[in-house]
């Protein structure tokens, strides 16, 4: 597992993100203080606190990592 900061601060970010991890076939979770919910449901994430960053939990393989952060690149914090 690998975790990350994400920032997901508009309505057009979270729907692009969801299209890009939904077409990865690994868990992804999106971790904001007490709540975990699943990265690839849209109503889940709008729960969340988007105004500051949040930690994804990757459960992928190592493998696969590469590909992934690629893809999220767009979305990190640094």
């Amino acid at each position: 597992m690998k975790t990350v900061k994400i920032s997901l601060n508009s309505i057009d970010k979270v729907k692009s993100f969801v299209n890009e991890i939904t077409k990865f076939d690994y868990d992804f979770d999106l971790v904001s203080g007490r709540y975990v919910i699943d990265a690839k449901s849209i109503m889940g994430i709008f729960s969340l606190d988007l105004s500051k960053a949040i930690d994804l939990n990757i459960h992928a393989a190592d493998g696969a990592l590469d590909e992934i952060l690629t893809v999220l690149k767009p979305y990190l914090v640094d």
